[in-house]
C-alpha cells in the first residue's frame, strides 16, 4: 500500500512515524498521520518512478563482447625462450549501452567494447543486432557504437549541470547479466575524481568529474543510464567504489553534458576535439588563500600560464584564480576539466577570474593541443594494416621508455598468423630472422620469407626479450 511505500521512501520520516502509520493501517485508516518537521513543515510525497522506468528502459541495451586471446606455450632452448605452440581462448564480457539516436547510435563505456572482435547488442524486446565501433575516447572512458536499425526508442539528453545533490535518480542497466534492471537512489556528490580511468592511448589526460550516486550498480551496469525524475539522461554509469567488485554503497557516472559532446565528436569526426586553456593549475586551499590574501577559499589557482596558449592570449597570467567558466563555478581540477571537456577548439568561453582580490572577465578562444583551432584526427599516419593485423610505428618517447632504438608495434593481431603463434596486442617487433625491424618495409619483407621465421621483441612494461617461431 502507499502508506508502506512512504515509510520506505521518505528519508525524513522518523521510525516512530513509520510505526504509528503501520498501526493506523491495521485500524483501516487510509490517511497516514502527518509528519511535522521543525522548523518548517514539509509535504510528504510518494515518489513513483514507474512512468520514468517505462519510458526509458527500452532505450537501454545489453552489450555482449567477444575477444579471442592466444596464450603462448614456451620452451627454454639453450637460453632462448621459444614459442612451441599456442592455446586460443575466447573471452566473453557483458555491459550496457544507451540508445541516443533512433537510427541505432548507442553510447557506452570504452572499457566495455575496447579490443572487442565482436559486439552483440540485445534490445529489451530481445531483438539482437551486430554492432560496429564508430569511435572511442579512452580519456573519458566513452565509446560510440552503431547498429542497423530505425525507429528505436531513445533517452533524451538532460543537463547534468543542473543535477543537484540529494536529487532522485534511476540507474538502468544489466547487472550480473540480468537484463533491464532498474534501481533508484539519490545523487550523493558531484565532480568526483576517482583516478580510475587509465590513460591507455598515452595521448590525452583522463577527464574524471563523476556524478556519485547510491543507486545500486554492479558488474554489467557499465555503459548504462543514469536518469533523473523527468526521465532525462544525466549520466553514463561507469564504475563502483568497492573492495570486492560488488556494490557497497556508491557508484559513479560520467556527466551527460560531457558524454553528449564526446558522442557528437565521435560521430562527426571519429575523434574527440579536445579544447585546452594552456595552464598549470592547483586547487585553492587554505595555504593558497592565505598567500593570496583571499577572502574565500574557492576557485582554481593558475600556477603557470603558457605563452601563446588560449588563456595567455585572453590576458590571464600566472597567479590568477579562475572562479567560473560560462557562469559555472569551478573549484577543483575535476570541475575545470569537466567544463573544458564540453567545448571544442575555436569555441569562445567567458572566464571570470580573480586578480589581486578584484574580479575580471575574459573572453577566451579555446585552442587544440597544437595551439590552433583546426579539427584534429586521431594519429593514423604511422599505422598500417598487413596480413590481417594492424601495426604502428612507435613514438620516440615510447621507444625511449622501453630502452629500444627501433621496432614496430603490433596494435591489433586480429585473426592473423601473429595471433595464431601467440603474439598479443602491444608486442613490439625488434628483429625478424636477426634483422632489425625499423619501418613498414621491414614488416612487408615477411611475405617473401620461407621456412621457419623467428620474430623477436618485447611487450611494454616487460624487459624480457621473447621469441616466436612461425613456419611460412
Amino acid at each position: 500500500m502507499n502508506i508502506q511505500k512512504n515509510c520506505i521512501i521518505a528519508a525524513s520520516v522518523l521510525l516512530a512515524g513509520c510505526t504509528q502509520t503501520a498501526q493506523s493501517e491495521r485500524q483501516e485508516v487510509s490517511t497516514p498521520t502527518p509528519i511535522i518537521e521543525s522548523p518548517a513543515t514539509r509535504e510528504l510525497r510518494y515518489v513513483d518512478f514507474s512512468d520514468v522506468a517505462q519510458n526509458t528502459i527500452d532505450a537501454v541495451v545489453h552489450i555482449k563482447t567477444e575477444l579471442t586471446k592466444s596464450t603462448p606455450l614456451y620452451e627454454n632452448f639453450f637460453g632462448m625462450i621459444i614459442n612451441k605452440g599456442v592455446k586460443n581462448q575466447t573471452y566473453t564480457a557483458f555491459g550496457s549501452g544507451v540508445i541516443i539516436e533512433s537510427d541505432g547510435y548507442i553510447i557506452t563505456n570504452n572499457h566495455v567494447v575496447q579490443d572487442a572482435e565482436r559486439i552483440t547488442v540485445t534490445m529489451n524486446d530481445k531483438r539482437t543486432f551486430e554492432a560496429t565501433l564508430v569511435g572511442n575516447d579512452p580519456s573519458t572512458d566513452l565509446a560510440l557504437i552503431k547498429i542497423s536499425a530505425d525507429g528505436l526508442q531513445t533517452i533524451p539528453w538532460g543537463n547534468s549541470d543542473n543535477a543537484q545533490v540529494g536529487e532522485w535518480v534511476l540507474a538502468i542497466g544489466n547487472p550480473f547479466n540480468l537484463t533491464s534492471t532498474v534501481t533508484a537512489g539519490i545523487i550523493s556528490a558531484k565532480a568526483r575524481n576517482m583516478d580510475i580511468i587509465e590513460n591507455t592511448d598515452g595521448l590525452e589526460s583522463p577527464i574524471e568529474s563523476f556524478i556519485q550516486t547510491d543507486a545500486a550498480v554492479n558488474s554489467g551496469n557499465s555503459g548504462g543510464a543514469l536518469v533523473d525524475a523527468d526521465g532525462k539522461l544525466i549520466g553514463i554509469i561507469t564504475a563502483i567504489a568497492s573492495g570486492n567488485g560488488y556494490y557497497t554503497g556508491y557508484s559513479f557516472a560520467i556527466p551527460s553534458n560531457l558524454a553528449h559532446k564526446v558522442a557528437h565528436d565521435l560521430k562527426q569526426h571519429g575523434y574527440v576535439q579536445r579544447a585546452y586553456l594552456g595552464v598549470n593549475v592547483a586547487e585553492v586551499d587554505s595555504r593558497i588563500a592565505e598567500y593570496k590574501g583571499l577572502k574565500e577559499i574557492k576557485g582554481v589557482y593558475l600556477g603557470r600560464v603558457l605563452k601563446g596558449a588560449a588563456a595567455y592570449n585572453a590576458g590571464l597570467r600566472d597567479g590568477d584564480i579562475i572562479l567560473s567558466i560560462n557562469n559555472v563555478a569551478v573549484n577543483s581540477f575535476a570541475e575545470l576539466m569537466e567544463e573544458l571537456g564540453k567545448y571544442s577548439p575555436g569555441d569562445e568561453i567567458t572566464v571570470i577570474y580573480d586578480r589581486n582580490n578584484k574580479q575580471h572577465t575574459a573572453t577566451v578562444m579555446l585552442l587544440n593541443i597544437h595551439g590552433t583551432t583546426d579539427l584534429l584526427k586521431r594519429q593514423t599516419s604511422n599505422t598500417f594494416e598487413m596480413y590481417g593485423a594492424k601495426f604502428e610505428q612507435p613514438s620516440a618517447d615510447m621507444l625511449r621508455k622501453m630502452n629500444l632504438s627501433h621496432g614496430i608495434e603490433v596494435v591489433q593481431t586480429g585473426n592473423s598468423f601473429l595471433a595464431q603463434i601467440g603474439i598479443r596486442n602491444g608486442f613490439v617487433i625488434t628483429e625478424i630472422n636477426k634483422k632489425s625491424v625499423v619501418n613498414k618495409k621491414d614488416i612487408e619483407k615477411i611475405r617473401y620469407l620461407k621456412g621457419k621465421v623467428i620474430i623477436e621483441g618485447y611487450y611494454k612494461g616487460n624487459d624480457r626479450k621473447l621469441y616466436y617461431i612461425v613456419e611460412l
